[in-house]
């Protein structure tokens, strides 16, 4: 079934208060994404590659007209601890933030949180002068 059939099926509003049973493939790596395993009854992303698709401009409205690919981005932590995945569409460039699922792939996830360490705005040389000007030793130990 495709997003237009299913935004005729349901009414405005259905997957912010139903769960989405609903099987798909993944359009970045092509495996079949089954909603069993998330821990949650609203899937929206690929378990293995993270990806998602662009098409709420609400959370489970089913309203987008984009349709793009919806890259991971960034990881974050909210205040209960619970790690959230940002997701930046391809095609317009929208952010969002999708809760992480029980079934997600900890590797990719834990990529996707280093990502910033390994690619600092400064030459990784300059710590120690950094250090130093903080009022540090300047000594890494």
């Amino acid at each position: 079934m495709n997003r237009e059939n299913k935004r005729i099926q349901y009414e405005k509003g259905y997957y912010k208060t139903h769960a989405c049973n609903d099987t798909f493939t993944c359009k970045l790596c092509g495996r079949p994404v089954f909603p069993q395993g998330a821990g949650s009854g609203h899937r929206n992303h690929c378990p293995n590659c993270l990806t998602s698709l662009h098409v709420d401009d609400e959370p489970g409205d089913r309203a987008s007209a984009c349709g793009g690919i919806m890259e991971p981005v960034g990881v974050w932590v909210r205040k209960n601890g619970e790690w959230a995945v940002i997701h930046r569409c391809k095609r317009c460039g929208k952010l969002s933030s999708n809760r992480t699922a029980a079934d997600d792939n900890p590797m990719k996830l834990m990529s996707i949180a280093l990502k910033p360490l390994t690619s600092p705005p400064f030459p990784l040389e300059r710590i120690e002068e950094l250090t130093a000007l903080m009022g540090g030793d300047g000594k890494i130990k």
